[in-house]
């Protein structure tokens, strides 16, 4: 528990230190990402961005448990 947390302290403060460099990227904006607009209604559903952030999340998981 312990190395995860510090693992989760140390990614958060990476990503604020690279902030505005990450804002940059096109996470959120990529083909696949829905995003409906009507009248009184509005629908965003990340789905490219998501699958690329977990498939991220979990080869960098995999990663630091060998």
């Amino acid at each position: 528990m312990q190395r995860a947390l510090i693992v989760l302290g140390l990614t958060a403060l990476l990503i604020g230190l690279f902030w505005p460099w990450l804002a940059r990227l096109p996470l959120g904006r990529l083909p696949g990402d829905f995003f409906i607009v009507r009248e009184n209604f509005r629908l965003y559903f990340p789905l490219t961005t998501g699958l690329l952030l977990s498939l991220a999340l979990t080869l960098l998981l995999w990663l630091l448990r060998k």
